[in-house]
């Protein structure tokens, strides 16, 4: 059986397909955004074994941005919003919150849900779960048809402390589903059981605005790949870095806001970990966008809060609020295939408008006109035009230059000059939310070596890695299709979370280890769902905890045994250790409070073992000379090219070097050391003025 990952980007669909013998096929096309499963089809069908034998049986892993463009795009179906009388409006007014204090004219996240098709509905619980005022029946049936004939077709049904009882949720969807049964309808108890009602409400009406668009892709999805020659379960990778059933995505489609890049993040940790480096920097720079999340201990950090749709990109509030476990990471709009342009002020902008893949960068031939990223890299020298993408897609250096041009006589320089400030302010504003992102989680980026992969991380990678004084980079063999690594390397898992605020000092811890074993049970049979067998599922679990009187909880992994020996000093001392990791120091003489239980269901994680065929032969990299620039050897000058399939373990060379893959490349600049390891990694020493 073949194991095959599949990771739609904004430009390229990327594929890792791995036979029984280890010996990894890779693949990698144009993505079409219309209609994303038009391109996974087509690349599983040329990666698939050309004897003629179909299907093929195997297991497919999905990495998607379905669900994030929909978000964006606003392009999900009409959906109405039934709330607890008086509370319809909560989704808008949010929590209140200025993200820019001064700024007069504060544009704040739209709300998928127009006020107009927003409901108060009668009915009421208490704090603790008790019912206060009966659901009124005969007006949600009413609703129902009015539903109906206004056209909505999807439902979000977030009622007030639902989390603590679902029964008016529940009931709602029940007489939904018996009066208008083609509405999707979505419970906040089912999508995310947890107290804070404006990220519960956004959090459910995000899932089902999305649901029908990703139950109708998948299913079709299905259907091509059994047209193209695979024969088997096809899972989907989830924003926290477990991979998921197609069941699993179509009821719960919002885990899905970050899949493709969760397994990007998932690949630098199991590789790094692999050749090492268990506490690294994860840098994935594609066609459209640029990732970066730091790694600790072999494993990427999660957050159980992230934010879709911001309106400043980098202020955190403008965005709307997906109560999710997610992989923490941060990504900006700056990819191989972003836009350069003069601002009002005269000053080079580039992103975070993208190419994308329709018409792409003008070097690629189908129409583009403005200058991007990469026709500034072609234009550098950086990239081989008869080598892209193994040589099966030419690159036209001709009409990269032709796209500069204009952008270069604004700002009263040469094409040459106009390409490398491209290359400088797209690296610097990298460098900017690296140095935000570790310095908002405690990391000292001169620690971290720079983990680089996706088509166009590599070629960026060195002059990051100088500007952020990191120690070395890293660049594995397949660092084009890297996110690819990471769906073949996450186990199918799935997180559990449940409210039940208590102060330790008088926690019910029968209470406790009931509702925690209603998690681990519900995630054994959602996983014997997907052919794990029980013994083979391992639990984690934590507490969002804090001190008495605080706005915001951290999360707790329980000690060994905690439940069993129900020891709250034992709990106490690992928040705080948790709590000074965090701040810094330590909290204040209070008590402490958990406010939810979180449980992570997982199967076994998979064996890589992935071998790449070695084309060339050992002792034969050097393919020739490239000028390419390199302002501090003096401007252009020429550069050694060396095959990656020629490298072998123990090689080393210093730079400059362009070293080409097909599906990328990496740029080793003046005075920095490289040397392959035993994993075939090029491990570059940059060095630092």
């Amino acid at each position: 059986m073949v194991r095959i990952g599949v990771d739609v980007g904004g430009t390229f669909t990327d594929l890792l397909l791995v036979p029984p013998d280890g010996r990894a096929v890779i693949a990698k096309q144009l993505t079409t955004p219309a209609d994303p499963g038009e391109a996974v089809a087509e690349v599983v069908r040329r990666a698939l074994p050309p004897d003629g034998t179909r299907p093929v049986a195997g297991t497919l892993v999905h990495g998607t941005t379905l669900v994030t463009n929909t978000l964006i795009e606003r392009s999900g179906p009409p959906t109405a919003l039934l709330a607890t009388r008086g509370f319809r409006d909560a989704l808008e007014i949010g929590r209140e919150h200025r993200y820019e204090l001064y700024d007069l004219r504060l544009e704040l996240p739209r709300p998928l849900v127009p006020r107009h098709l927003r409901f108060d509905v009668p009915e009421r619980l208490a704090a603790d779960g008790t019912v206060l005022v009966p659901l009124d029946e005969a007006y949600v049936r009413r609703l129902a048809a009015e539903l109906r004939a206004r056209g909505v077709r999807a439902v979000a049904v977030c009622y007030l402390h639902s989390y603590r009882n679902p029964v008016h949720e529940h009931r709602t969807a029940a007489l939904l589903a018996e009066v208008a049964p083609e509405l999707q309808v979505a419970c906040s108890a089912d999508v995310a059981p947890e107290l804070r009602e404006f990220p519960r409400m956004s959090t459910t009406a995000a899932n089902v605005y999305v649901q029908e668009r990703v139950a109708r892709y998948l299913g079709a999805l299905e259907a091509r790949l059994r047209a193209a020659g695979f024969a088997g379960p096809v899972f989907v990778m989830l924003s926290s870095g477990g991979i998921g059933t197609v069941e699993t995505a179509v009821r719960f489609p919002v885990r899905l806001l970050e899949s493709g890049p969760a397994a990007g993040a998932l690949a630098a940790a199991a590789l790094g970990r692999r050749a090492g480096f268990p506490d690294l920097l994860s840098f994935d720079m594609g066609g459209t966008t640029a990732k970066l999340c730091a790694v600790a201990g072999g494993a990427p950090l999660r957050v159980d809060e992230f934010e879709v749709d911001r309106v400043y990109r980098f202020r955190r509030g403008s965005g709307l609020p997906i109560r999710i476990p997610v992989i923490d990471m941060i990504e900006i709009g700056a990819g191989g295939g972003s836009i350069a342009r003069v601002d009002a002020l005269g000053l080079l902008k580039v992103g975070p408008e993208s190419a994308g893949a329709d018409p792409g960068p003008a070097c690629y031939g189908r129409g583009g006109r403005e200058p991007t990223v990469t026709d500034a890299d072609l234009v550098l020298g950086y990239l081989d035009p008869d080598y892209f993408l193994g040589g099966r897609m030419r690159l036209d250096p001709d009409a990269a230059r032709r796209a500069l041009a204009p952008l270069a006589a604004r700002l009263g320089l040469s094409v040459e000059q106009a390409a490398w400030g491209i290359h400088q302010v797209v690296n610097e504003q990298m460098a900017q939310a690296a140095r935000a992102h570790l310095a908002e989680r405690g990391r000292d980026p001169r620690r971290l070596p720079l983990f680089a992969f996706g088509g166009a991380g590599p070629v960026h990678a060195g002059h990051l890695a100088r500007i952020l004084r990191l120690p070395a980079v890293i660049a594995p063999l397949g660092a084009g299709v890297g996110s690819t690594f990471g769906l073949l390397a996450a186990p199918l898992a799935f997180d559990f979370v449940r409210s039940a605020p208590a102060r330790l000092d008088a926690l019910d811890w029968a209470a406790v280890a009931a509702l925690v074993e209603g998690m681990a049970a519900e995630g054994r049979a959602l996983l014997a769902r997907a052919g794990v067998p029980p013994e083979a599922v391992t639990m984690r679990v934590s507490a969002d905890m804090r001190y008495a009187g605080q706005g915001h909880e951290v999360e707790v992994p329980l000690p060994d045994g905690v439940l069993e020996t129900r020891s709250a000093a034992a709990l106490t001392a690992a928040f705080e250790r948790a709590y000074r990791e965090r701040y810094g120091r330590a909290g204040p003489a209070v008590p402490v409070e958990v406010v939810n239980w979180r449980l992570t269901a997982s199967g076994p994680v998979p064996d890589l073992g992935v071998r790449f065929p070695l084309e060339a032969a050992a002792g034969r990299a050097r393919k020739g000379t490239r000028r390419c620039f390199f302002p501090d050897a003096g401007g252009f000058v020429e550069t050694p090219v060396l095959d990656r399939y020629a490298l072998r373990p123990g090689d080393r060379f210093t730079g400059p070097a362009v070293v080409e893959e097909r599906e990328s490349t990496l740029v080793v600049g003046p005075g920095a050391h490289a040397r392959v390891d035993e994993h075939l990694n090029v491990i570059v020493e940059v060095g630092h003025a």
